[in-house]
């Protein structure tokens, strides 16, 4: 046996990363999308708004129930796109340039309750200024808020050979 072909007897097991800077990018990244379809929404509730009468030359009251109605929309609008795409294939469109896929800790498609709850959890995350993601590089198995919540996980693939 050669040198080559020993075991290494001293290699510990290593820590999953904890992709903050890359689950932050492709955040960004899906910003994007996400934006068109809330001014699809915000189009909807202001002709909507104006054809009932209510809003001749006015915009929607600032915190009233129709605003807040409006923002309620957005976020499960937003909700919609970022599960529905978990579960199609594991990825956004801001997933696909960063090679990150999001599974269940078995490694199969995650359940919608556990995709909405993932969604549910990694908003309060950045409600919170982040600190669910940012807790990934603290955690022993590298997992976000949203990932231990949900019993997801988020994967970096590895690049295609050419």
């Amino acid at each position: 046996m050669s040198s080559n072909d020993t075991p290494a007897t001293d290699s510990a097991p290593t820590k999953p990363a904890a992709l903050v800077g890359w689950r932050l990018l492709a955040l960004f990244y899906d910003f994007w999308p996400a934006a068109a379809l809330w001014l699809v929404a915000s189009a909807v509730f202001t002709v909507a708004y104006t054809l009932s009468g209510h809003g001749q030359r006015e915009n929607i009251e600032p915190f009233s129930a129709l605003q807040w109605a409006l923002w309620f929309v957005c976020w499960l609008i937003a909700g919609g796109y970022a599960t529905l795409s978990w579960r199609r294939g594991g990825q956004t469109l801001g997933m696909r340039p960063w090679r990150l896929r999001v599974t269940g800790a078995d490694g199969a498609a995650p359940p919608w309750r556990a995709l909405w709850l993932r969604y549910a959890v990694g908003t309060l995350s950045l409600a919170a200024l982040g600190l669910g993601f940012w807790w990934a590089w603290f955690d022993r198995d590298r997992l976000a808020w949203h990932d231990r919540a949900s019993g997801t996980r988020m994967q970096r693939l590895p690049k295609r050979a050419k």
